[in-house]
C-alpha cells in the first residue's frame, strides 16, 4: 500500500476511534497525546505521521461544515445516520477535497478504496456517489442526482418491470 494510502487509513481509524470513544473533558486532553502515539505506532515516518495529524486535526477542526457539505449532497442520507466507517472516510476526503491542494480524482478514489476495505458492500458505490457530486459541485461541473441513492444498510431499490 503506498505510504500516504496507509496514513490516510490510519487518520480514518483515529477518526472512527474518536467519535466511537467521546470523552470526558480530561479525557479528551489525554486523546492529543494518545493520538500522536498511535500516529507514530502505524506509521513511524514523520511525513506520513504530520500527513495524517493534519488530516484527523483538519477533519476535526471543520466537522460541522464538512457534515453540512455532504448532507447537501446526499440524498435520502443524513450524516447522522451513515456508518460511522463511512462517515469517516466521507469527513476526511470532503476535507482533502475542499480544504487540500491533494487532486481531487486521487482523494475520492482513496476513499473508494477505504470504504472498500471497510464498509459494507454498498459502501464504495454510496461514498463514491457523495463524494463524485462533492468533487463535480467544487469544479463546477453540473450533475444530476442519481433517482434514488443506496445507503450502506440500504439494498438496491426493486424496480417493476416495465
Amino acid at each position: 500500500m503506498p505510504s500516504r494510502s496507509r496514513a490516510r487509513e490510519v487518520a480514518v481509524q483515529s477518526l472512527y476511534q474518536i467519535e466511537a470513544n467521546p470523552g470526558t473533558e480530561q479525557e479528551l486532553l489525554e486523546r492529543a497525546h494518545h493520538l500522536e502515539r498511535f500516529l507514530k505506532g502505524r506509521l513511524r515516518a514523520a511525513p506520513l505521521v504530520n500527513f495524517a495529524r493534519s488530516l484527523v486535526e483538519g477533519v476535526q477542526a471543520e466537522q460541522a461544515s464538512l457534515d453540512a457539505e455532504l448532507d447537501a449532497r446526499s440524498q435520502n442520507w443524513r450524516v447522522s445516520r451513515m456508518a460511522a466507517t463511512d462517515r469517516a472516510i466521507l469527513r476526511m476526503a470532503a476535507f482533502e477535497l475542499l480544504h487540500t491542494d491533494v487532486p481531487g480524482p486521487v482523494a475520492v478514489d482513496e476513499a473508494i478504496e477505504l470504504a472498500r476495505r471497510y464498509g459494507t458492500d454498498a459502501s464504495p458505490r454510496f461514498v463514491a456517489g457523495i463524494l463524485g457530486r462533492l468533487l463535480a459541485e467544487r469544479d463546477g461541473v453540473p450533475t444530476d442526482p442519481e433517482p434514488e441513492e443506496q445507503g450502506p444498510d440500504r439494498p438496491p431499490a426493486i424496480r417493476p418491470a416495465p
